[in-house]
């Protein structure tokens, strides 16, 4: 599945969906060491550590990581080729988020932060000692090609992203300072701070669009220290990286080695994650966290099961249409389709009834449309009456429900009757639901594993009920990238990840010149003025309490464009580890930072003979 998260590629460190939306101390014109979204910031100027760490953490020990897949270049930052894992550590950036606050942004190659009064411009000092991999500084004018080169060559996020970035400026060596197109967008001064700062000079003999297996230089804590090309590769932590020191990184960056192993797919990476080939995974899927891992390893506790809450929203995780089919142009197909999806039979012969059902593209936070509008979301909502859906007044959202025969038949009457609406005919002779031309309607869902098969062919053998030819066509995750990124497929599988401050990612996923952008994440092709301008509402809203509330008005015209079916979401984080590792046992409640963890030298040599090889 695709989660098309600019983190990965601009360097973010601690796992959290996108983060955005801002409301900026008033003091901020001064030089300050970090932002917050509201009010103050948690840390103050003279903290040690962010509390999810361990400062006398130990380092070292070599960790091996498992991902699906293959790679083909080292270049994360363009369209072309499949980037390798991992390339975020390489590159540090102005600021970085802590995963204990909503968001805030603390200095990292910036030592402080001045923000304008009308928030038009914020200036970044950067820090003296801070250094590229070569040895040379971190300059105001690393920071100016950086934001220049990524807007105009790179993936086609960055333009969205920053669309409302006028100018750079390096105004010393050490000093750069970003002017906005207005003040209205509240969350810019924060997200321009989220880039992974690349090396001017590098790029003098180095083509920046071009993919490439030559390890670049980055400033980051690590360094590339071997490739195996399209099988592993293997990251060393730097001895003499600038930051080790900082507040933000105390505690972190604990392991000497980070090697990802890449395989075939989702089985053959579970079996040799207990083979004791890999040390630790995220497990997401429900089958194999409750089927999968009764081994005596697991019984002896070599190997270890643990579930971490979260708070994070988890956004829309759904089957998605290309609404620039002409078949999926209809409204009233996508929504007849979306009703013969049986989540409940699924959840409870496929996941072990361990999911919930995906309800919003806000799931699992306040911004969620629930229940029927208030009067608040009424007095947006009215000026776009007869431009969006009648039931956007009248109705609550609910998914369908299925789960038994009885609910199955009802629907599938519903769906029926909304297909024959949208000039769809069932020929009970030969089962087969035409169009005016005699046309059978056919699809296929793309997959980019098997893991997602048992998810979806009941919803394939429902639909054929109904006469439709719907299948499943699954392709490796390299091929699946570039159709996906060429909006090459009729439905897919496909996330919506949101921050508990939604805002300017979401041009990247749901407005209208992202539709037609290669690589942006509007898999759906969302083309709507409405859904244009609520966007921008969101992104210029002055507070949290109309942030939320124009999250809630987007997510009502979203959720009855019917341009997804959605599917499910969990409130925890599974994972799955050799009994090598510990952790704080303070854990953020916005994300999950693998980086706070360590090696423990007392567990690892309890471990079997396997870890023999193990370096340290």
């Amino acid at each position: 599945m695709r989660l098309g998260l600019v983190g990965r590629l601009m360097g973010w460190v601690v796992v959290t969906a996108l983060t955005t939306g801002v409301a900026l101390p008033a003091a901020a014109q001064q030089p300050v060491h970090a932002l917050a979204l509201h009010g103050e910031p948690k840390y103050p100027a003279s903290f040690t550590h962010f509390d999810y760490t361990n400062p006398a953490a130990p380092k070292g020990g070599d960790v091996r990581l498992g991902t699906i897949g293959t790679f083909d270049s080292l270049n994360q930052f363009i369209l072309r080729g499949v980037p390798a894992v991992g390339l975020s550590r390489l590159y540090d950036s102005l600021t970085v988020a802590s995963g204990d606050e909503p968001f805030t942004q603390y200095g990292l190659l910036a030592e402080s932060m001045e923000l304008a009064p009308d928030r038009t411009s914020i200036a970044f000092n950067l820090r003296a000692e801070a250094r590229f991999h070569d040895g040379r500084p971190v300059t105001a004018e690393d920071v100016v090609w950086t934001f220049q080169t990524l807007r105009e060559k790179g993936r086609p996020i960055f333009r969205s992203y920053y669309a409302d970035v006028v100018s750079v400026t390096a105004e010393t060596p050490r000093r750069v300072v970003f002017r906005f197109r207005d003040g209205n967008n509240r969350e810019l001064p924060l997200i321009v701070g989220q880039i992974g700062i690349l090396p001017k000079h590098y790029y003098e003999t180095v083509e920046f669009e071009r993919t490439t297996l030559t390890p670049p230089i980055g400033s980051g804590p690590y360094r590339i220290d071997r490739l195996e090309p399209g099988r592993s590769i293997t990251y060393r932590l730097d001895p003499n990286y600038w930051g080790r020191n900082l507040p933000v990184n105390r505690g972190r960056q604990n392991f000497a080695t980070i090697r990802h192993d890449y395989y075939r797919d989702q089985g053959v990476l579970v079996e040799a994650l207990k083979a004791g080939e890999f040390d630790w995974r995220q497990e997401n899927a429900a089958r194999l966290w409750s089927t999968a891992y009764d081994t005596p390893a697991v019984r002896d506790g070599h190997l270890r099961r643990e579930t971490i809450q979260h708070q994070l929203p988890m956004g829309m995780q759904a089957y998605s249409y290309n609404t620039r089919r002409p078949l999926f142009q209809d409204r009233r197909v996508r929504q007849a389709l979306g009703m013969l999806y049986d989540f409940e039979l699924v959840n409870r012969t496929v996941m072990f009834g361990l999911r919930k059902r995906s309800y919003s593209y806000f799931t699992n936070s306040e911004m969620a449309a629930t229940g029927l509008p208030g009067p608040e979301e009424l007095a947006i909502l009215e000026r776009y009456r007869g431009r969006v859906p009648d039931e956007v007044f009248t109705r609550a959202f609910q998914p369908p429900v299925n789960g038994d025969e009885a609910a199955r038949r009802t629907n599938r009457r519903e769906a029926l009757r909304l297909l024959t609406e949208a000039g769809w005919t069932l020929d009970g002779r030969t089962n087969r639901l035409l169009n005016r031309q005699g046309e059978q309607m056919r699809f296929e869902v793309l997959l980019n594993g098997p893991l997602f098969e048992p998810h979806t062919l009941p919803w394939i053998e429902d639909l054929k009920r109904i006469g439709i030819d719907a299948r499943v066509r699954t392709v490796d995750p390299s091929q699946y990238q570039a159709r996906m990124d060429a909006f090459d497929f009729d439905v897919t599988a496909d996330i919506f990840p949101q921050s508990s401050s939604p805002g300017n990612e979401q041009r990247n996923m749901f407005n209208s010149a992202a539709a037609d952008a290669p690589g942006s994440s509007n898999s759906p092709g969302i083309k709507d003025p409405v859904v244009d301008e609520l966007v921008e509402r969101l992104i210029n809203s002055p507070d949290r309490a109309s942030l939320v509330l124009n999250a809630k008005v987007l997510d009502r015209v979203l959720l009855w464009g019917h341009y997804v079916v959605p599917q499910w979401h969990d409130d925890k984080f599974w994972l799955v580890y050799w009994n090598m590792f510990d952790h704080p046992q303070v854990t953020p409640k916005f994300g999950f930072d693998f980086d706070a963890w360590w090696v423990d030298d007392a567990r690892l040599a309890g471990l079997p003979g396997r870890r023999a090889a193990v370096t340290r």
